[in-house]
């Protein structure tokens, strides 16, 4: 059944194709800190071993928080590696070692494009698209990776 909550169809289209690319940005990179979960080494290895997992477990939230709203708003999740892979805007992985600081800044420079894809949208999912639901709610995800990237801004000195 089409969700009639006062916002046009093309309006729920176009805010629908952003939520998607958001949420293949939160999948691949719940990907990638498993990864460093799993791979890290190094002299923290159990300090940052901690701290990727409490980044992976609120990067779960927001994943399905984010496929939750493309539902609110009447449209299916895309749910497979392929198509998040062709959505979005993170690179799948770099060569690098596997020391803590090296995953430290290629999750931080993820982080730091969400938040700029993030911002780039608040704006015009109010103003143009009227949906102020999912602006507030890009908002809060937006404070959420702010803080995630300031935990790991603050290893590097």
């Amino acid at each position: 059944m089409k969700a009639n909550i006062g916002i046009t169809e093309s309006n729920t289209d176009a805010i629908a194709a952003q939520l998607a690319k958001l949420l293949a940005d939160e999948t691949v990179l719940y990907i990638k800190i498993r990864n460093a979960h799993w791979n890290v080494t190094g002299d923290n290895f159990h300090a940052n071993h901690i701290f990727f997992e409490e980044q992976y477990k609120q990067l779960d939230e927001f994943i399905d928080n984010v496929a939750e709203r493309l539902r609110k708003i009447g449209h299916y999740a895309p749910a497979t590696m392929k198509s998040y892979l062709e959505l979005t805007h993170l690179t799948e992985y770099s060569d690098r070692t596997n020391d803590g600081l090296g995953y430290m800044k290629d999750l931080l420079a993820d982080h730091e494009s969400i938040i700029e894809f993030l911002r780039g949208n608040i704006t015009p999912f109010a103003e143009v698209y009227k949906d102020y639901g999912s602006s507030d709610f890009i908002t809060g995800l937006m404070e959420a990776h702010e803080q995630m990237a300031w935990m790991i801004r603050s290893y590097f000195r």
